[in-house]
């Protein structure tokens, strides 16, 4: 099985990608925030989405598609203005249908498993800093010249998603256990809405002032 990294190659990304996997970013804070809001089981469709996500930043650098994104000005100022604004969008969410709402009753605005996936797709997808980051990170775990190259980059691509599904499941699984409490502490879970959404604008402006090299 040519696609297959050798034995420390493959060490030393799983090393790599299990302390990125557990850096929080704009993904991480929403499926926390989810948890608190709506439970478990949507923050986990959330996590489910932000793979899917990953998936398709996989493809695009395996085949090339990312560094046409990233080689061009006007097509890399499109997608990063598009994800700041939809972070934007998800901090008045936040402020708007937070977790200082009922369980019920943000279940009834944003709680459908299609919702949640959708969600953490697209903060995952109309980030360009992932695409910089894949596009810089797994190259480094393969040889240019190497005819499998393309075959070993979709392998990381899904062998990262292997390591970063765990990691955000028990970050999920965290932030579930304390909503009980929480949910009896309006003024803090009140206090973590604006915190997650302060989080949600400074990721949007992080992303909008990055560049493409």
């Amino acid at each position: 099985m040519d696609f297959i990294p050798s034995l420390p190659t493959l060490l030393a990304f799983s090393a790599a990608s299990l302390l990125l996997a557990a850096t929080p970013g704009p993904d991480m804070t929403l499926s926390i925030s989810r948890a608190l809001a709506q439970g478990k089981k949507a923050a986990l469709f959330v996590v489910l989405g932000t793979s899917l996500g990953i998936v398709v930043h996989t493809f695009l650098v395996a085949f090339g598609v990312s560094a046409l994104i990233t080689a061009s000005p006007l097509a890399f100022t499109v997608l990063k203005t598009g994800g700041a604004a939809y972070l934007l969008w998800l901090a008045i969410q936040a402020i708007r249908f937070g977790s200082s709402l009922s369980v019920k009753k943000v279940d009834m605005a944003k709680g459908t498993p299609i919702a949640n996936v959708s969600t953490g797709f697209w903060v995952n997808l109309l980030n360009p800093k992932v695409i910089i980051f894949f596009m810089t990170f797994l190259p480094q775990f393969v040889t240019a010249g190497d005819p499998a190259v393309t075959q070993k980059l979709l392998f990381l691509g899904f062998f990262f998603i292997v390591i970063g599904m765990p990691v955000n499941t028990l970050v999920v699984l965290a932030a579930d256990s304390l909503s009980t409490w929480l949910q009896k502490n309006r003024g803090v879970m009140r206090g973590l809405d604006y915190v997650f959404a302060s989080v949600f604008s400074l990721f949007a402006v992080k992303i909008f002032l990055t560049h493409s090299r």
